[in-house]
């Protein structure tokens, strides 16, 4: 594939209105993602607040001879930090926000820098709920993009695979609607081939209609790691798809911010939602019960509170994280977990999860990722307080994955591989194939930087 020519004059660039250079002030801020461990140092960066806005500086960009890396909230930007930006231009589209609710085809409109939050809220409103993650200050569009993996996966499966239509910003700065029936190829590489097709700026995606939902967490000390993991490992081979539910080991520094239940302390979570009555609820939930956790929030709630069930940060934080898709996992594999995240692991990362995949998740829709084939999926996460020290913590993630690296099954989910990867596992042979035809129609040039670029021909598997 043909890339575009190194740069011609940086004055090009100078003149077009919207961006941002590395002496502008503002630039450093406009560079910034939401994971502060991700150093970006790109040739420009734009925040464009229109649709238009954003394909008048696209078209001007690329017909200066540079290639764009489309960003919004910037959880996923590790890899292209890794990678580097110094020959791109970064378009943040954190400022390109908004959400309509069409409630009686229960579709959502969200333009391409909003944030899940904002959709939950505005959903909630009309009794309907979203497939969102576990954070509500992701971004919609990078979330679907790469698959996305909810608390209601193993009832309804991936959010890519709840897109109706896209608005698609091309290399010339065209903008394109792009369904099932205009740009079909595009469509289907859209959901789940990630961002090397052009930039979202709109997405129209499928609401639930649920209006409440019994979810919440339980909680034990780490003393009780083993236990718990064997007895939720063994609940979760039988467990029915209305429940999509995870386990953390997790570590917290003493912290003034956190709960006193969580500062300093190592902890065992699990926690999910479970889409049945409060009956069906209880009886599925009474094996994890008779374990005699310390907290027990599981309950009927609003379905907007599903989205804080998790605890994860409200703020930009520093992080490093890696991911393993393993298989059925047998009492080997827990011990290899407990040695590198239990009570007695000298030097654990912050977070060790496993998210229970299988019912939907694993049911293969007509889509660049139709589903995931493990039966869980392994995501470890370590703070990084000061940048000398993401070394030491991105050795820390990895060696956790590592561990368990012997019972790997299934293609990686690309929205928990935090760090540059070879995409060739995450697609099968014609997949990626098919992928590359794709792109080739819209973006011959190579034009777009995506965190997770499509793989080459020789390494795809």
């Amino acid at each position: 594939m043909t890339l575009l020519p190194p740069a011609v004059e940086p004055a090009l660039l100078r003149a077009i209105d919207g961006l941002l250079l590395p002496d502008d002030p503002g630039y450093d801020e406009a560079c910034t993602p939401w994971n502060l461990a991700a150093v970006q140092h790109p040739l420009a960066v734009a925040e464009p607040t229109t649709i238009a806005e954003a394909a008048r500086i696209v078209a001007a960009v690329t017909a200066a001879g540079h290639r764009i890396a489309p960003q919004a909230s910037g959880h996923g930007a590790m890899p292209l930090a890794e990678r580097g930006l110094e020959d791109a231009v970064l378009l943040r589209l954190h400022r390109l926000t908004g959400v309509q609710i069409d409630v009686e085809h229960r579709i959502a409109r969200v333009l391409g820098g909003t944030l899940w939050r904002d959709v939950i809220d505005a959903a909630a409103e009309h009794g309907l709920a979203a497939l969102h993650g576990s954070s509500p200050d992701v971004s919609v569009s990078g979330y679907t993009l790469g698959g996305g993996l909810s608390f209601y996966a193993r009832e309804h499966g991936l959010a890519a695979h709840h897109v109706r239509a896209l608005e698609l910003i091309t290399a010339t700065g065209e903008v394109v609607r792009v369904t099932a029936d205009e740009h079909p190829d595009l469509f289907w590489a859209l959901r789940g081939g990630g961002g090397s097709f052009g930039a979202v700026v709109a997405m129209e995606i499928e609401l639930l209609p649920i209006a409440d939902v019994h979810a919440g967490f339980l909680l034990w000390d780490i003393s009780a790691a083993s236990a718990v993991l064997a007895a939720w490992r063994d609940w979760t081979r039988e467990l029915d798809r209305c429940a999509t539910t995870s386990l953390r080991l997790m570590r917290f520094p003493a912290m003034p911010d956190l709960p006193p239940f969580l500062s300093g302390r190592a902890v065992v979570v699990t926690d999910g939602a479970i889409l049945a009555d409060d009956q069906r609820a209880a009886e599925l939930l009474a094996p994890l019960r008779a374990l005699a956790p310390e907290m027990d929030t599981f309950g009927r709630m609003p379905a907007a509170g599903l989205a804080h069930v998790h605890m994860d940060p409200p703020v930009p934080s520093p992080a490093v994280g890696d991911h393993v898709m393993l298989g059925d996992l047998d009492d080997a594999a827990l011990a290899a977990l407990i040695s590198v995240a239990g009570p007695d692991a000298g030097d654990a990362p912050l977070s060790v999860e496993l998210r229970h995949l299988g019912g939907a998740v694993a049911e293969p829709q007509d889509a660049a990722v139709p589903s995931l084939d493990g039966d869980y999926a392994l995501f470890v996460v370590d703070l990084v307080p000061a940048l000398e020290l993401k070394a030491p913590a991105s050795a820390r993630v990895g060696g956790v994955a590592e561990t368990v690296r012997g019972w790997e099954r299934g293609a990686p989910y690309l929205n928990f591989l935090d760090h540059v990867a070879d995409t060739g596992a995450a697609y099968s042979v014609e997949t990626a194939e098919r992928l590359r035809r794709v792109r080739a129609v819209y973006d011959p040039a190579g034009t777009w930087v995506a965190a997770h670029p499509l793989p080459e021909a020789a390494s795809a598997v």
